[in-house]
């Protein structure tokens, strides 16, 4: 058996400091011990278990990768996938992690819809993309497909869907000038623009938006 040398509580009532007969000195948070742990029934003379001492290690392993999790998290958003590989490549085991980020998603620091909001926003002002592009973007950061439709269909009004339809034809795919009025022209012209309507299809841009494109450049 193992004996309590102390147990003190900060500030936060949630954190403690314990100190064992074994030698060890940590700190934990409450919240990650097993909900049948009573903290009354654990005082400074106290003997306790492998199995409890373990929960406290565990507890402790537990605010670490949270501390780790938080200085990430306040230099920039973070998804639960790329904060999972993240905290494991610093050497923080699977078990502890997964607890830690449930955690932060329960207190809603981490929330992989407002990630996915915010990273549409800032590729639609800076990038030339299309719908495909973006959702694969976050699909690729770890964000679940419904939550990433979700925040592209927020994000793309038809005037934000439409600018980024423009930009992309503009520079990535520009049609011919529509001056020369020959039949010859007018046959080339057709044939480009069925292929570029078949490329926004394939590309994610909504039938309406490309109607309206072609409306407005009688096309």
């Amino acid at each position: 058996m193992t004996t309590i040398i102390s147990i003190k509580t900060g500030t936060d009532e949630e954190l403690k400091r314990i100190e064992l007969s074994d030698g060890s000195l940590f700190s934990f948070r409450t919240s990650y011990l097993p909900s049948a742990f009573i903290d009354e029934a654990y005082i400074p003379g106290g003997e306790i278990s492998a199995e409890d001492a373990g929960s406290f290690r565990f507890a402790a392993a537990c605010l670490r990768a949270e501390k780790a999790a938080l200085r990430l998290v306040a230099r920039a958003e973070q998804t639960a996938f790329g904060l999972f590989r993240k905290l494991e490549r610093r050497g923080f085991e699977t078990a502890h992690v997964r607890v830690v980020l449930g955690r932060l998603a329960d207190l809603n620091i981490l929330n992989d819809r407002r990630y996915a909001q915010m990273w549409v926003q800032a590729r639609l002002a800076l990038r030339t993309e299309t719908p495909r592009h973006l959702l694969a973007g976050l699909c690729g950061r770890g964000i679940d497909r419904d939550d990433a439709q979700s925040a592209l269909k927020a994000a793309l009004t038809i005037e934000a869907e439409s600018a980024l339809l423009r930009r992309f034809i503009e520079k990535k795919h520009p049609l011919p000038p529509h001056s020369d009025e020959s039949s010859g022209f007018s046959r080339q012209l057709a044939e480009a623009a069925r292929s570029l309507k078949y490329l926004l299809k394939n590309e994610g841009f909504s039938s309406s938006v490309i109607q309206l494109y072609w409306e407005e450049n009688e096309l």
